[in-house]
C-alpha cells in the first residue's frame, strides 16, 4: 500500500467517521445509507476512475475477508477498528458495509435479522411434565 494513498484515504474516512458512528447506532432499526463526496475520493486516489466498490462483513468484531488489493477497503477497516466507539459496536453485532460506485456507504446490522429468525421460547406449560 502506498503510504501517500493510505494517508489520503485515512483522512477521507476520518472525515466521515462521526457520521458513521451515528449510522451504526441507527442501523439497529433499518439499513443506513451515507452519500459521500466523489471529489474526496478522486483527490485521495489521484484519478477519476469510478471503480470503488467493495463489501465488508464484520463478524464478531473482525472482517471476514482479506482485501490485500483494495487500499480503500483496507483503510476503512483500519479506521473502524481503531475507533473505540465503533469497535465496541463491531464486537457486539455483525455488520455489512457496502461501498458502491456511486460513493454511497450502506451499513446493515445483520444481528437484528438473526434475532428475528430465532424461534420463540417454549411455553412453561409444555416444559412441565
Amino acid at each position: 500500500m502506498t503510504n501517500n494513498k493510505h494517508t489520503f484515504y485515512f483522512s477521507v474516512w476520518n472525515k466521515y467517521l462521526p457520521v458513521i458512528r451515528i449510522l451504526l447506532k441507527k442501523s439497529a432499526a433499518t439499513e443506513q445509507n451515507l452519500v459521500m463526496n466523489r471529489i474526496d475520493f478522486e483527490r485521495a486516489g489521484g484519478s477519476r476512475k469510478s471503480g470503488y466498490r467493495f463489501v465488508l462483513n464484520f463478524i464478531d468484531g473482525r472482517s471476514d475477508m482479506l482485501l490485500s488489493g483494495n487500499e480503500l477497503a483496507q483503510t476503512l477497516i483500519s479506521v473502524l477498528m481503531n475507533d473505540a466507539v465503533i469497535h465496541e459496536h463491531l464486537l457486539k453485532y455483525n455488520y455489512t458495509f457496502t461501498f458502491t460506485s456511486r460513493y454511497q456507504l450502506q451499513i446493515k446490522n445483520n444481528s437484528i435479522t438473526k434475532q428475528k429468525e430465532l424461534p420463540e421460547p417454549a411455553n412453561e406449560e409444555t416444559l412441565v411434565s
